[in-house]
């Protein structure tokens, strides 16, 4: 039996095979951050001759793809990318999303919104009926953080501060645990109306376009 790590692995390399015929001198290629992202990164390397560079969505991810050799551009230098490739915390059969266990969620959401494709890549674990298993992450300003945290618990979830952790834009997170989250197009749009609010880690509005989940059977794409 493959193990999580291995799954990951070949969710990585079918990410590679899927946007080979996107690469191009001109091509920028969006990454995400995360323990699958990092080993797309790897896998990447290989190709670097073959495009021009990458936008990562965290400083992490920047310093991981710096390090293999590959040019690093800022996001204010690119008017479009041919693709945008990371992990999800859990996705639905509709392709919504739940990210930012990572805590990259912001930059992860910007950076995809200039792709024209956002390929998911994750092992199976991460397919769920309903969302909200997994604690939704919302990036807030300090200032607005029990603010915010009312407004979590009038949704019905239990808002937790993510202790000890500060965003790559010096913001904290809040992790709402116990929702279930039938409708995430309007739950996404609801707390990003809430003032302080920086955004949260639903991917709905703009969801993935294909996902490419490793099983014990091989790649599964929707």
């Amino acid at each position: 039996m493959l193990s999580q790590q291995d799954l990951k692995q070949q969710a990585a390399e079918a990410a590679l095979t899927y946007i080979e015929p996107l690469l191009s001198p001109e091509a920028v290629i969006g990454v995400g951050t995360g323990s699958t992202a990092d080993l797309f990164i790897d896998g990447l390397a290989r190709y670097r001759t073959q495009f021009r560079a990458a936008v990562a969505s965290s400083e992490r991810s920047a310093q991981r793809l710096a390090a293999l050799g590959i040019v690093v551009l800022d996001l204010n230098e690119v008017h479009t990318m041919p693709v945008y490739v990371d992990g999800a915390d859990e996705i639905n059969e509709r392709l919504h999303m739940l990210k930012g266990g990572g805590g990259a969620l912001t930059r992860e959401k910007i950076v995809a919104s200039v792709a024209k494709k956002f390929v998911c890549i994750a092992d199976e674990s991460k397919l769920v009926q309903v969302l909200g298993r997994f604690p939704l992450p919302i990036e807030v300003l300090p200032l607005a953080r029990e603010a915010v945290a009312r407004v979590a618990r009038e949704l019905g979830g239990e808002p937790v501060l993510r202790a000890g952790f500060t965003t790559d834009n010096g913001n904290q997170i809040l992790d709402v645990h116990g929702l279930t989250i039938s409708d995430a197009v309007a739950l996404e749009a609801r707390l990003n109306q809430v003032p302080g609010v920086v955004t949260n880690g639903l991917f709905a509005a703009r969801p993935a376009d294909v996902a490419l989940l490793a099983t014990q059977q091989g790649i599964r794409q929707l």
